[in-house]
């Protein structure tokens, strides 16, 4: 295996994560509406199932913190890919307007964006 293909095997790992712990999220707040509505059509007074509907809540802050932290970890990827000096990677066609390194709608500092003859 070659660096590009152990890179890209560790990006590809890095986005399902990410994309699973989103799923999770959505999840677990299709849970909690699943919840509420079910109460409201047996005419249940809100005071039943609060104990469960806030622990779905928890889980819910917590999906959230796992994904800050992924997040923060693609982040020092990022800047450890760099570091060793392998460029800039990206898998697929992703929007990525959060670069910690490149203002949204702006390029990187010191980088042209026009193709030059060498």
């Amino acid at each position: 295996m070659d660096r590009s293909e152990i890179v890209a095997g560790i990006a590809g790992e890095l986005n399902a994560t990410e994309n699973a712990i989103d799923t999770a999220i959505t999840q677990a707040t299709t849970l909690v509406q699943a919840m509420i509505g079910a109460r409201t059509a047996l005419s249940l007074s809100p005071v039943a199932g609060s104990g469960a509907q806030a622990k779905a809540v928890e889980t819910i802050a917590a999906l959230s913190t796992a994904r800050e932290a992924i997040v923060a970890c693609h982040a020092e990827m990022q800047k450890d890919h760099r570091k060793l000096g392998w460029g800039v990677y990206a898998v697929g066609p992703l929007n990525k307007p959060d670069d910690y390194e490149t203002p949204i709608g702006g390029d990187r500092p010191g980088v042209t964006t026009r193709l030059r003859a060498v």
